[in-house]
C-alpha cells in the first residue's frame, strides 16, 4: 500500500477515535509535519468524510456527520464486535433483524478471511420460551421517536394498547401524557421509562404497545428516577420489590451455595456472598407456600432468616413432601440440585 494511503487510513482511524483532535497532537502521533496533515486533512474531505477545523490554541480537527454516511474505517475488534451485534440483533426485540441481517452480509463482504472466520464460528439462534406467543417485536421508528423524546426532553403523547385487548375491541387505545426518563430493555422487549403527568407516578411502558403523537409536547425539566438508578428501578419493577404490587411475601434466607451458582439459576431476587460457599438471598412470592417451593429447588441446606410465616411454610411444605414421597424413603435424597449428590441408582435428570 503507498505511504499516503497507509498514513490516510490512520488519520481516519485517529479521528474516529475521539472526537477532537489537536492538530499538533495528530502530526506527531503520525510523525508528519503539521502541513501534511492539513494535506491530507483535504484529500479527506474530497473523499466524503466531513472534517470541519476548530480555532484556538490547541486547533485541530473533528469528524463530523454529513449528510451521507462515507466509509468506515475499523480494526478488527470493532469489526468483529460490530458483526456479532448484528448477528444476535434478533434477539433484541428491535425488530430490525432482517436489515441487520443485510448489513452484516455488507460488513463481513469487506472482512478480511482471519476476520470472516471468526465471525462465522459465532452461529446464533434466537429461541422464544416455550409455552407462549412469540414477543412482539418493536417498530425501529418508534424506539427513535421515543430515544429522540428522551433527548429532548419534550413531554411526550402516545396511543397505549392494553395488553390483553378483546379481539372485538375495535375503540381507540388510550392517550397517555408523559415525561419521558430513559428507553430501557429487558427480557427481550423494550420500555419506555417514564413519569406519568395524569397519574402523578413513575410508570414503565412497553415500546411495542406505544403509537407515538405529534407533535411533542414543551420541554420539561428533567426528574430523578427513585434512588436515582434507572436500572435497579426497573428490575424493582419487574422483580415485585419497592414497586407498586409487589410481592405480598417477602423472606430472607441463607443458602448452602456460593452466590454465583445461585445467580444462574434465579430470576426474581437479591443475593450476595456470605462467607464462603454461603449466600444470602431474599426474594418474592405471591404466597409463602410457593416461596418455600421456588428456594427448595435449589437443593442446597437451608436456613431461614424470616419471617415466621416463611418458616412455617417450609414445615408444611416438608409434612407434605413427606407425605407423598411415603414415609419409609424421608430420608433419601434426590438428585438435582446444585451441588453434586451421590446417585442412588436410579436415573438422575440431565
Amino acid at each position: 500500500m503507498p505511504k499516503t494511503s497507509a498514513r490516510l487510513l490512520a488519520l481516519l482511524s485517529l479521528l474516529q477515535a475521539r472526537r477532537d483532535w489537536p492538530g499538533q497532537l495528530l502530526a506527531e502521533r503520525l510523525e508528519v509535519s503539521p502541513r501534511t496533515v492539513r494535506r491530507d486533512v483535504d484529500r479527506l474531505r474530497e473523499l466524503g468524510y466531513p472534517i470541519a477545523a476548530f480555532k484556538g490554541p490547541d486547533g485541530g480537527y473533528r469528524l463530523d456527520a454529513g449528510a451521507r454516511l462515507p466509509p468506515l474505517l475499523f480494526d478488527d475488534d470493532q469489526a468483529v464486535a460490530l458483526a456479532v451485534a448484528l448477528r444476535t440483533a434478533t434477539a433484541t426485540g428491535a425488530g430490525i433483524g432482517e436489515a441487520a441481517a443485510r448489513a452484516l452480509t455488507t460488513v463481513r463482504q469487506v472482512m478480511p478471511a482471519r476476520l470472516r472466520h471468526r465471525v462465522d464460528a459465532l452461529d446464533v439462534t434466537a429461541v422464544e420460551r416455550a409455552g407462549g406467543p412469540p414477543r412482539p417485536q418493536a417498530d425501529p421508528r418508534v424506539l427513535l421517536t421515543l430515544s429522540d423524546a428522551v433527548r429532548a426532553r419534550g413531554i411526550l403523547r402516545f396511543g397505549y394498547s392494553p395488553a390483553y385487548a378483546p379481539a372485538t375491541d375495535d375503540g381507540p387505545p388510550v392517550v397517555r401524557r408523559v415525561e419521558p426518563h430513559r428507553l430501557v430493555t429487558w427480557g427481550g422487549r423494550w420500555y419506555l421509562v417514564a413519569w406519568d403527568l395524569d397519574r402523578g407516578d413513575w410508570r414503565t411502558f412497553r415500546a411495542d404497545r406505544i403509537t407515538p403523537r405529534t407533535p411533542t409536547g414543551p420541554r420539561f425539566t428533567a426528574r430523578e428516577v427513585p434512588g436515582g438508578d434507572v436500572a435497579a428501578f426497573v428490575a424493582a419493577r419487574f422483580q415485585g420489590f419497592d414497586a407498586p404490587g409487589a410481592w405480598p411475601c417477602r423472606g430472607e434466607v441463607i443458602l448452602d451455595a456460593p452466590a454465583s451458582a445461585v445467580a444462574g439459576h434465579l430470576r426474581d431476587g437479591i443475593v450476595e456472598e456470605h462467607g464462603p460457599g454461603r449466600c444470602r438471598l431474599v426474594m418474592g412470592a405471591w404466597s409463602w407456600a410457593g416461596l418455600a417451593a421456588e428456594l427448595g429447588r435449589f437443593g442446597v441446606d437451608i436456613e431461614v432468616v424470616g419471617p415466621d410465616e416463611l418458616r412455617n411454610a417450609f414445615a408444611d411444605l416438608a409434612r407434605r413432601f413427606a407425605d407423598a414421597a411415603g414415609r419409609e424413603d424421608r430420608g433419601s435424597t434426590g438428585p438435582g440440585g446444585l451441588e453434586d449428590r451421590q446417585s442412588n441408582g436410579r436415573r438422575q435428570c440431565p
